[in-house]
């Protein structure tokens, strides 16, 4: 089982995150008994993560799709926003195949989406080698020309994930990139980890990290990176809540853009929420929780 402080990644410099230390110690609200109804009003958007909060990967969560209708029913908007390597219409190909309705689906905004603006005006005519499974290359099919199937003349490494046949060995990618710790790598999911069903598994970001430990460069997509919010919605004098299960990239990414915060315990770290002080694990993490639910629900 691969341990999610083990893969606690440094999205930040130590100096930006000396902002949140003055207050994480601060009391998280348990909104479990009075549910996401009780601070919904105070809020006009809200950055809800899928996977682990709407799905885990197999099947849908009734209660989550249930509060967001909520949210829409209160005339306030909310952003599906995802740290996946797939462009937007990819993502709600897939939901819609888990049953969810196309006016929710509709809503996603991915870190795929966000990497694939960038590409198609900075490197659509550099060469690339891809790293991970043939179900990501929907994401440069537009400049699938481009792909090289050697490393070595490639211009730039494109991380989606693991290779299928490498989706549990870290060293592997250690071996991979140790001549190549020149070139730049775009790194399309910052996420560590993944919960699909019971099954833990290795994200893009945890190869990104091998690269960067490495001293190589990494270009990141995704929260809990500044830009994907703004691409995604506008958000300029707008109340924030982001909801998400993990505290690295949903809940650091609220904190930097110094929006509100709600965990769902269930997640990513109901292992750690489980055996440790919340309070505790938080300052960890070195991140501010607002609020605390078990699973998103009315």
């Amino acid at each position: 089982m691969i341990s999610s402080a083990q893969v606690n990644i440094k999205y930040q410099k130590n100096q930006e995150f000396s902002v949140f230390l003055s207050y994480i110690c601060k009391m998280t609200k348990d909104i479990d008994n009075e549910g996401l109804k009780s601070i919904a009003r105070q809020y006009d958007l809200f950055f809800v993560d899928l996977w682990g909060v709407v799905h885990d990967g197999i099947e849908l969560f009734q209660h989550s799709i249930n509060a967001l209708e909520e949210i829409s029913n209160l005339g306030k908007e909310y952003v599906l926003l995802t740290n996946a390597p797939r462009p937007n219409s990819d993502v709600r190909s897939f939901l819609s195949k888990m049953g969810l309705k196309a006016e929710i689906s509709s809503n996603v905004y991915t870190s795929g989406e966000a990497a694939l603006n960038y590409l198609t005006k900075n490197y659509k005519d550099k060469k690339f080698y891809h790293i991970g499974p043939p179900r990501d290359f929907g994401l440069f099919h537009t400049f699938k020309k481009n792909k090289l199937n050697n490393i070595s003349t490639s211009d730039f490494l494109l991380c989606t994930g693991l290779f299928d046949d490498f989706d549990k060995d870290l060293l592997y990618y250690q071996d991979l990139f140790k001549n190549y710790i020149d070139k730049t790598m775009v790194c399309t999911n910052p996420d560590l980890i993944v919960d699909r069903g019971e099954m833990r598994e290795y994200c893009a970001g945890s190869v990104a990290k091998v690269f960067e430990d490495m001293g190589g460069k990494v270009e990141y997509f995704g929260k809990p990176y500044s830009k994907v919010y703004s691409q995604a919605t506008k958000i300029s004098n707008k109340k924030v809540l982001c909801v998400g299960d993990n505290l690295n990239t949903d809940i650091k990414g609220a904190n930097l853009q110094n929006f509100d915060s709600l965990l769902i315990s269930k997640g990513i770290h109901r292992q750690e929420i489980q055996n440790e002080n919340k309070e505790n694990l938080f300052k960890k993490y070195k991140v501010k929780v607002d609020f605390i639910q078990s699973n998103l629900k009315w």
